[in-house]
């Protein structure tokens, strides 16, 4: 899998697929535990460049040791996404964490017209982040006020979207590739999208297939990544 020794303390980049259920900090935690055990260490820096939600998969980066320093760098490419969008019906989170709270028209909902709706988000964009989402607020994440059901109001942020695609159509449901830039909601984009449609929408899957140069088939799975962390030649920890 790898022919040269592995440095996890001069930092490591690992691209994993990131499983569906499970959060980053879940993927993180997880090879953390294993290159503990491997190094013979309590401590060492792991960290992702980028969030996936829990109902998400795919292309997720973790950094290992001195190359935490290059999340930003990394975590700054563009984005690719696959996503499924339900039409018809919206959900408060704008995923399917929430159950549905409202239903809106869809016979009038042809391909022609997603396709123009879409055209219109390409290009730079205002968005408002998802009140169920990790801004914060005095503080506080937006997600642990809006399960309480406090109300969470959020500022729109300059984003960019270079690419959209529409995969499948039908009245009820479309499939799109989006290709934005670092910050991009795509539960917020299906909001918008919905909105635009005169009707509803919410996210029903979502799979990120590049982050920058990295594409989903240069990833390993999480059981795999741990198997290289335990497996692989190392360079020896310093001395403690």
């Amino acid at each position: 899998m790898f022919s040269k020794p592995m440095d996890f303390i001069g930092g490591e980049v690992l691209c994993i697929d990131k499983p569906l259920g499970w959060t980053s900090f879940d993927a993180v935690k997880r090879l953390r535990g294993a290159l503990s055990r491997r190094l013979g260490l309590k401590k060492i820096k792991v960290g992702h460049a980028g969030t996936l939600d829990p109902l998400a998969t795919g292309v997720m980066i973790i950094c290992t040791g001195r190359a935490t320093k290059r999340i930003d760098e990394l975590q700054a490419g563009v984005k690719e996404y696959i996503a499924t969008i339900a039409l018809g019906a919206t959900t408060p989170s704008f995923d399917l964490e929430t159950e549905i709270d409202a239903t809106y028209p869809t016979a009038h909902i042809t391909e022609e017209l997603v396709r123009e709706v879409l055209g219109r988000f390409i290009g730079s964009i205002e968005q408002i982040p998802p009140a169920y989402s990790a801004c914060k607020i005095d503080g506080h994440r937006a997600y642990d006020l809006a399960r309480k059901g406090r109300e969470v109001q959020l500022k729109a942020k300059t984003l960019v979207i270079d690419e959209i695609e529409l995969l499948s159509f039908s009245p009820e449901e479309i499939t799109i590739r989006t290709l934005c830039s670092k910050g991009t909601y795509i539960r917020a984009l299906a909001r918008d999208i919905g909105q635009a449609l005169d009707s509803g929408a919410h996210l029903t899957a979502l799979r990120r297939t590049r982050v920058g140069d990295i594409t989903i088939d240069d990833c390993l799975s999480v059981d795999d990544a741990a198997t290289l962390i335990r497996e692989a030649e190392i360079v020896p920890a310093p001395e403690q």
